[in-house]
C-alpha cells in the first residue's frame, strides 16, 4: 500500500464514521435507514445512467 492509498483509506474511514455517527445520533430505525439507503442508491444510479446515456448520444 502506497502512502496515498493509506491516506485515502483513512479519509474514507473517517468520512464513513462521520456519516454513521450522524445516523446513530438521530436514532433512525433500521428499516427506515435501509429505505433511505436504497433511495440514495436509486438516485445516484439514475443520475449515472442519465450521464452515460447523454454521453453515448453525443458520441463520446
Amino acid at each position: 500500500m502506497s502512502g496515498n492509498s493509506a491516506v485515502d483509506l483513512i479519509w474514507f474511514a473517517g468520512a464513513f464514521a462521520l456519516v454513521l455517527s450522524a445516523l446513530v445520533a438521530r436514532r433512525i430505525k433500521l428499516a427506515d435507514g435501509v429505505k433511505m439507503a436504497l433511495a440514495w442508491i436509486a438516485i445516484f444510479g439514475l443520475i449515472f445512467l442519465a450521464i452515460q446515456t447523454f454521453q453515448m448520444v453525443r458520441g463520446g
